[in-house]
């Protein structure tokens, strides 16, 4: 007869599955931004076809995963809302794919600061001769290839218009966050990863990597 399984044995089957899990070889294959203007265009299209906006190939945001008061350097992960946590970058496409995700930073770091340092960002500026666009929230700052809202925009005006197309398309990282946490509750907000933030990075990880395949 099967009996309880003890802890230790599951911390080191956990261990096991998510160290897999974040192999780099895997993470290429199952996590991967369009790296070529025939990928970029299927995904450009997919959107346009959805919500009429143009050029979009992704969307982002960041959302916090609670982890238990780190032993070490705990001011990089107190949080605005008052809990520890990893501040989780995510671009995702039009069809709730995940195509990069960063979970290395503590949930202080600013959702700008992420975007600021990650390799799609250059990547993006690295193109020549095509229009591009990540569409983000007011977090993040306007860039030739990161669409904001308008602040101020007068309802039914251009620009209070382009917010509300901007905002219906940006739903669509929201969207994403709530299946992941809905699939693999243990990124929700009521629950705490027990585990030091490295190791906490990588479970948010290897659930990112198992969300693209189911």
């Amino acid at each position: 007869m099967d009996g309880p399984m003890a802890q230790q044995t599951v911390s080191r089957c956990l261990q096991e599955v998510t160290t897999a899990l974040n192999a780099p070889h895997i993470l290429r294959k199952h996590i991967r931004f369009p790296q070529n203007r025939n990928e970029r265009n299927l995904i450009k299209q997919k959107f346009y076809d959805k919500y009429g906006l143009p050029a979009v190939v992704g969307c982002i945001d960041c959302s916090h995963v609670a982890i238990v008061r780190p032993s070490e350097h705990e001011g990089r992960y107190f949080n605005r809302k008052h809990f520890h946590s990893i501040n989780t970058q995510v671009i995702c496409d039009s069809d709730l794919l995940i195509t990069n995700v960063d979970a290395s930073y503590g949930g202080a770091t600013h959702d700008a600061y992420i975007w600021r340092e990650c390799e799609i960002r250059n990547h993006l500026e690295g193109l020549q001769d095509e229009t591009v666009y990540l569409l983000g929230d007011s977090g993040y700052a306007l860039r030739e290839h990161m669409m904001t809202p308008v602040d101020n925009a007068v309802e039914n005006s251009p620009e209070g218009r382009y917010n509300y197309l901007q905002k219906r398309v940006r739903c669509t990282i929201e969207r994403t966050f709530g299946v992941l946490k809905g699939r693999w509750r243990c990124l929700l907000a009521a629950r705490e990863l027990h585990y030091c933030p490295e190791t906490a990075g990588k479970i948010i990880l290897a659930c990112c990597v198992l969300q693209t395949c189911v």
